[in-house]
């Protein structure tokens, strides 16, 4: 068993997470089961996932739940864009690029993990 708190990219998910709640109080309040319910879902997903995957026994299944982290990261930063294109929220250039990175992270973690099958 991996301990997942000692993981620099859930580390750096837990402080994505914090930022993107604070971000998300600026969307208009008839979002709030729309878009804010879904960054806001998607964005926890992807600290709670690499834990997750951190429990399984095998390789095979910890990457399996990086991919899904990663999904969400993608996914998180699609409903930003989103976000930006409807004026809901100002264009926040350094939390896109955090994401970036910290997808560029997970999957640098995935491919190192697949070679440890």
């Amino acid at each position: 068993m991996r301990d997942f708190r000692k993981l620099d990219i859930w580390t750096g998910s837990i402080t994505l997470v914090k930022h993107i709640y604070k971000l998300i109080e600026e969307l208009p309040e008839e979002e709030k089961f729309g878009l804010k319910s879904q960054i806001s879902r998607c964005a926890v997903s992807i600290p709670s996932n690499i834990a997750e995957g951190c429990a399984k026994d095998s390789q095979k299944d910890f990457v399996r739940f990086l991919q899904i982290s990663l999904g969400s990261a993608f996914e998180l930063e699609t409903h930003l864009v989103i976000c930006f294109e409807l004026s809901f929220i100002n264009e926040d250039t350094r939390i896109i690029e955090d994401i970036q990175v910290l997808q560029k992270r997970i999957n640098a973690l995935i491919k190192y993990s697949k070679s440890k099958y």
